[in-house]
């Protein structure tokens, strides 16, 4: 076990239903007009846990404002893999073959928590059909013991086999990978979020997120505005000087008072 990456404080824990209720509600406040406009090309969006379509729908109804061709993953809730977990994913990975092959282009995915293990894994699968990664407060780098609940969903088997589901999950996609995470998560240990060093990786934190909110967080929605933004083949990494917790926010209409920061 990683001794860095302890639990949150159950004090973030227990503020994760209000925070998030905050964030939902100025997300119907923001606009996009300072954000980059889309190409058309599809975005692919995964739930997290528990999570289903309607949970996705503001930042669906984002990404198509932008000009994406944005879907939800068109399998209601998530509620864990479905059978054996490498069959699972090759459901998912025929879902976005689906939408790329419509399109005839390459898809961008966008996975929160649960759902960007899932994103990263069909990524690995499919590269061919996949432009770019981008996990939301999503524990793909949790050593065991870390992330237990993940690996135990994942795999429902002894620790031997969720020691090699750990390093399979820690393996990025040989593509862009984008890590959004924040050090206010109540749910996950943010170390659990950072990607390796790699010429296509990074990790970008927005520090005033929680992590049931991530999903509609303005300052998220910037950032994911911009990567998507980026012409296919290519990707550079997110500016360094707003990485951690700059005001890269799209203007929201609301007083600066309406978004809490947790530092």
């Amino acid at each position: 076990m990683n001794p860095l990456a302890a639990a949150p404080p159950f004090a973030l824990l227990c503020l994760e239903p209000l925070r998030a209720v905050l964030e939902f509600s100025a997300s119907h406040f923001t606009r996009h007009d300072d954000c980059p406009a889309g190409d058309g090309h599809p975005v692919i969006l995964f739930p997290g846990l528990a999570a289903d379509r309607g949970t996705l729908l503001p930042l669906r109804n984002w990404c198509e404002r932008l000009g994406y061709d944005a879907h939800d993953w068109g399998r209601g809730m998530n509620t864990g893999p479905q059978g054996g977990l490498d069959d699972w994913l090759q459901q998912l990975c025929e879902d976005v073959l689906t939408h790329t092959r419509r399109a005839g282009r390459r898809a961008s995915l966008i996975g929160w928590s649960l759902g960007g293990i899932y994103a990263r894994e069909v990524a690995k699968m499919v590269p061919h059909a996949v432009r770019q990664v981008i996990t939301l407060g999503s524990p793909f780098a949790a050593g065991h013991g870390n992330a237990g609940w993940l690996h135990h969903l994942l795999s429902g088997q002894s620790a031997f086999v969720e020691a090699v589901l750990s390093e399979r999950l820690r393996t990025p996609p040989p593509l862009p990978c984008t890590s959004i995470y924040s050090r206010t998560d109540g749910v996950v240990a943010w170390q659990s979020c950072i990607e390796p060093d790699l010429p296509l990786c990074e990790s970008i934190e927005v520090n005033d997120a929680s992590h049931m909110g991530l999903v509609w967080n303005s300052r998220v929605w910037s950032v994911v505005a911009e990567r998507l933004s980026q012409r296919e083949g290519q990707w550079r990494p997110y500016p360094q000087a707003v990485q951690r917790g700059a005001d890269d926010a799209p203007r929201t209409g609301l007083p600066d008072a309406w978004m809490f920061n947790f530092n």
